[in-house]
C-alpha cells in the first residue's frame, strides 16, 4: 500500500452521508470489516480478517488492463513482501464478512472512477462460482447502482460479455456504476 492511506473511518467523516446511504443495504444485510485502509488513489484497500485461524491481512487491488476503460479487481491475502496471494484458502469462518468488505472496496473505487468497468473472476472455478452465487443472491439490490455483466469464453477463447443471468457458468464478471 502506498505510504499515504486514508483510514475508512476518516474517509466516512469527509463524505459520510453519501457513502453510508449508498451502502445501507450492505449494513442491513451483511456485516463487514469496519477498519479498512484506502490508498489515496483509491486503487488499493487493506483490511484484516479476524477468525479462528487468527488475523489474516487482506488486500484488494484495482489494476488497469490493456483496455483503458476496464480495471481488474485482484483480491487475496497480503504476503509478507506486500504482494497478493489469491490462491491460499484460509477458512477463517468470515467469508461473507470478507465479501461484503470487498463490495465496499468496489463501491469506493467506483465512486472515484464512475466511468470505469471492473472485471473480476475467481482464481479457481469454485471461487468464480462463489462470486456468481453472491451476485445472484443480491442481484436486485446490486442492480440499483451497478450494470452487471457475465463474461463467457466463446469457441475461439475470446471473451464475450452478456447481461448477468442466474444459473449461467460465467468465466468472470464485469460491473460498472450506473450513471446517477
Amino acid at each position: 500500500m502506498p505510504s499515504s492511506v486514508i483510514p475508512f473511518r476518516k474517509l466516512l467523516g469527509h463524505s459520510a452521508s453519501t457513502i453510508e446511504s449508498q451502502l445501507l443495504f450492505l449494513n442491513m444485510k451483511y456485516e463487514r470489516y469496519e477498519h479498512i485502509e484506502v490508498s489515496t488513489d483509491f486503487l488499493e484497500y487493506e483490511f484484516v480478517s479476524i477468525g479462528p485461524r487468527g488475523n489474516i491481512f487482506k488486500i484488494v487491488q484495482f489494476k488497469p488492463t490493456e483496455n483503458i476503460e476496464v480495471f481488474n479487481l485482484a483480491f487475496g491475502n497480503k504476503k509478507a513482501d506486500g504482494s497478493l496471494d489469491d490462491i491460499t484458502k484460509d477458512d477463517n469462518k468470515d467469508r461473507n464478512k470478507i465479501l461484503a468488505t470487498v463490495v465496499l472496496a468496489i463501491h469506493l473505487f467506483s465512486a472515484e472512477y464512475p466511468t470505469k468497468w471492473i472485471f473480476f473472476s475467481g482464481s479457481t472455478p469454485e471461487r468464480t462460482r462463489l462470486y456468481r452465487m453472491a451476485i445472484t443472491l443480491n442481484i436486485e439490490q446490486l442492480s440499483i447502482d451497478y450494470e452487471i455483466y457475465g463474461v463467457l469464453q466463446d469457441l475461439e477463447s475470446s471473451l464475450v460479455s452478456v447481461p448477468f443471468q442466474k444459473g449461467i457458468d460465467f468465466f468472470g464478471f464485469l460491473i460498472k456504476r450506473k450513471k446517477v
